[in-house]
């Protein structure tokens, strides 16, 4: 089962065209990535999903349903742009919040507690919002969107304003409603925070799919030219091997780039004629390489 689906989705704003033809679909239970570059069309996507805008073309379902609105209380959504109420006190807000998301009153001030305790704002409920820094404003902003307990959790940008330690805390609490069988959906152009995470990707550019799969599928589409290799005994002679095109030294390795056309194999024999071979092995290229490629041909 897909927990979201889009088909052919086109939005327009004047002469300007955000989304354009996009298909996807983002199976239940899994955590999904939307990557691409600033103005890509990730959150108008996103708005669109959650209906706050609508598609000018196309289709979607959310949770089975066509429309955001009638599933919008097993809806999350951390949007971009944060809106808190500053005068509001933190346990405030989330009594607020998780009122409006119809949570029962009688299991809504432990949920509250559980909430600050997780995001480490316990200290905090009867502060002023304007009294948090950005940090902890952006953990009471997750908080609030987690109050209602969603089956699907759409994070645009989740990680802006989150100094490192906080970001591996955001990284666990994904992790940790994914393994109750929840999907979430987050955007970010910061591709090793992607690389974390992800079951599923999706790279999107001037609105257009470019590219969608596992990590693993994705890497296999674009394999390097690279082997990173270990041996004994001196190896200068590699750049005098035909199919080496350059070698780079490393700290612990040597990168061996191949020639064009030339098969890895080759090297491989060519290296076990003359040393013993420690390590031997085909360089994946990381999701930001991938993604420096395929925005660059697609521009």
């Amino acid at each position: 089962m897909n927990a979201l689906e889009l088909e052919q989705v086109t939005k327009r704003f004047t002469t300007v065209t955000a989304v354009d033809e996009l298909s996807l679909a983002v199976p239940a239970g899994c955590v999904y990535g939307f990557l691409g570059p600033n103005g890509a069309g990730k959150t108008t996507t996103l708005r669109m999903v959650m209906g706050i805008i609508y598609p000018d073309a196309g289709t979607l379902r959310v949770l089975g349903s066509p429309s955001a609105d009638a599933v919008k209380d097993r809806l999350g959504y951390l949007p971009e742009e944060r809106g808190l109420y500053r005068k509001m006190k933190v346990g405030e807000i989330l009594y607020y919040l998780g009122v409006i998301k119809g949570v029962p009153r009688n299991e809504l001030r432990a949920r509250i507690d559980r909430w600050l305790d997780t995001v480490e704002l316990s200290g905090w409920r009867n502060r002023r919002v304007e009294e948090l820094s950005k940090g902890m404003q952006q953990k009471l902003q997750f908080a609030a969107t987690m109050i209602g307990e969603p089956e699907l959790l759409i994070l645009d940008e989740p990680f802006g304003g989150l100094d490192p330690l906080n970001v591996d805390l955001m990284i666990e609490l994904i992790l940790d409603f994914k393994r109750q069988g929840r999907t979430i959906i987050f955007s970010t152009h910061v591709m090793e925070q992607a690389e974390k995470l992800c079951d599923y990707l999706l790279l999107i550019n001037k609105g257009r799919k470019v590219v969608d799969g596992t990590l693993a599928q994705i890497r296999s589409r674009y394999e390097t030219q690279s082997v990173l290799v270990e041996a004994d005994g001196d190896l200068e002679f590699l750049p005098s091997l035909p199919m080496v095109a350059r070698v780079q030294a490393n700290a612990h390795h040597l990168e061996v780039v191949l020639s064009n056309g030339q098969d890895s194999q080759g090297l491989l024999r060519a290296l076990a004629e003359r040393t013993h071979v420690r390590r031997f092995e085909i360089k994946l290229p990381s999701l930001h390489d991938i993604f420096i490629h395929l925005v660059k041909e697609d521009t």
